[in-house]
């Protein structure tokens, strides 16, 4: 594997009004590995993924997207690579005033660079893959919040990427919603993409990724499999995979 073929953060800091968000925090996502970062509630884990797309500007270390430094980059000099990663924010962030073919060929129509019957091709084959292309006229105040999901899967999709982030993919879903998003990771996985997902469903964690990486005070408490994680004699993982009283109002 080489350098092209990972994303990787090397010494990385990040505060926010003077909170360490992430300090010397080192972080490799290899191309083929699908990995969940995990973590209580504001430990940084959405923080990673925007940093990860030169959305956020560390304070100090490097960003690299394969070979490149984007670090300190402005976003038009590192287009070609971040053309390679898409990401599915937890709500989904759809356009209300478009219509989900509207909303899932957007960055194609953005780059101007296919014509408007290629277009309509890909975003009906995005949203038949993901099950939902009866909705391509429909807006999105009109879709349940799974479907929502998956139109914004199929947004991800548009662009062919080889990376895709996952933010909360499965908060507010029911458990057929929950399964549908699992298997449409399990497809998306078998066709060649790689996943890296923040969540706090662990079932959804341990169904869709082979490796895990913990987040504690800024920190890298863990990082290794489910095998490893679950057998972990870290006190704070073991307490994030099984609480107990001691978690109480914490």
């Amino acid at each position: 594997m080489t350098s092209s073929d990972s994303i990787r953060m090397e010494k990385l800091c990040y505060s926010i009004g003077g909170r360490k968000i992430l300090e010397n925090f080192d972080f490799h996502l290899e191309r083929g590995v699908n990995r969940t970062i995990l973590g209580v509630s504001g430990s940084g884990k959405t923080t990673i993924l925007k940093l990860l797309l030169g959305l956020l500007e560390p304070d100090s270390g490097g960003i690299f997207l394969g070979d490149l430094c984007i670090t300190g980059l402005p976003e038009s000099a590192f287009m070609q690579q971040r053309r390679r990663i898409a990401i599915v924010f937890q709500g989904g962030a759809l356009f209300d005033s478009m219509t989900v073919g509207e909303n899932v060929g957007y960055r194609l129509f953005e780059e101007g660079q296919l014509t408007q019957a290629e277009i309509t091709a890909i975003v009906r084959e995005k949203l038949g893959f993901v099950g939902v292309e009866p909705a391509l006229d429909l807006y999105p105040a009109e879709l349940s919040g799974g479907m929502k999901k998956r139109v914004a899967i199929a947004r991800a999709l548009a662009a062919d990427p080889d990376y895709i982030f996952f933010d909360e993919p499965t908060t507010g879903l029911d458990p057929i919603g929950v399964y549908n998003i699992c298997s449409l990771m399990q497809r998306l996985q078998a066709e060649g993409k790689t996943t890296l997902m923040v969540t706090h469903d662990l079932a959804t964690a341990f169904a869709t990724s082979q490796r895990f990486t913990f987040l504690h005070n800024a920190h890298m408490l863990f990082e290794g499999s489910e095998d490893e994680m679950k057998a972990s004699n870290i006190p704070e993982v073991r307490e994030f995979l099984a609480p107990t009283t001691s978690s109480l109002f914490v």
